[in-house]
């Protein structure tokens, strides 16, 4: 099994890597393979809600300038998915949130590309924020019908300057604590496709409010 994690970060080896860092070192003495993205440090494009994914239905964005495409690919053959970001005014960082608008999109019209993977959310914060951001995150977790470990509190760590957030000993554990759960239900789910069939998946309702 593997799981790919985003770094919403600019910083390759800033607090956020560190803490994506921490639940993988609980994946990998599980036996669980891991690969680290760094998003932040990239020129992406938001979504321009042009649909030409939903038309063209071959699991990619139509704007193929960029790495994202081949992230996506990644994303759908990855048995889970974490999903890091810095605290932006009280938000996800840019970047990842082009990221992530692209590639959930094009997963959501393709098929629900990510459906039943375990993926969860994790952010490092000077001070405040961290618990938006990290809501931001497991929204699309949610709505692509992915499975979200929990840990001890929630998933954020806090530091200001690159690897502090290891001096903050309840986030270290937090982390810690999410890297074990995260494996642990990987291998529930692994074990149990031999012996539960998961659930037929539905047409998507697609409705509004407007009558």
């Amino acid at each position: 099994m593997n799981v790919v994690g985003f770094n919403g970060s600019p910083h390759e080896n800033g607090n956020t890597a560190l803490a994506m860092k921490l639940v993988f070192g609980e994946l990998e003495k599980a036996g669980i393979e891991t690969e680290l993205i760094h998003v932040g440090k990239e020129k992406l494009r938001g979504c321009m809600s042009c649909h030409a994914c939903l038309k063209s239905q071959d699991g990619t964005c139509v704007f193929d300038d960029d790495p994202v495409n081949g992230w996506i690919q990644k994303m759908a053959e990855a048995d889970g998915i974490l999903l890091g970001s810095p605290v932006h005014f009280s938000g996800v960082g840019g970047t990842m949130k082009s990221f992530l608008d692209r590639a959930f999109y094009v997963a959501g019209v393709n098929g629900n590309l990510f459906r039943h993977k375990v993926g969860a959310s994790v952010a490092a914060v000077r001070r405040s924020g961290g618990l938006p951001t990290v809501d931001a995150m497991n929204k699309f977790i949610n709505y692509a019908e992915m499975i979200m470990p929990a840990s001890n509190y929630w998933n954020v760590a806090h530091g200001l300057r690159g690897g502090e957030v290891e001096q903050d000993e309840e986030g270290v554990q937090i982390m810690e604590v999410l890297g074990k759960n995260m494996a642990w239900i990987m291998k529930l789910m692994e074990y149990g496709k031999e012996h539960i069939p998961a659930p037929e998946p539905v047409a998507k309702a697609w409705t509004h409010f407007i009558r």
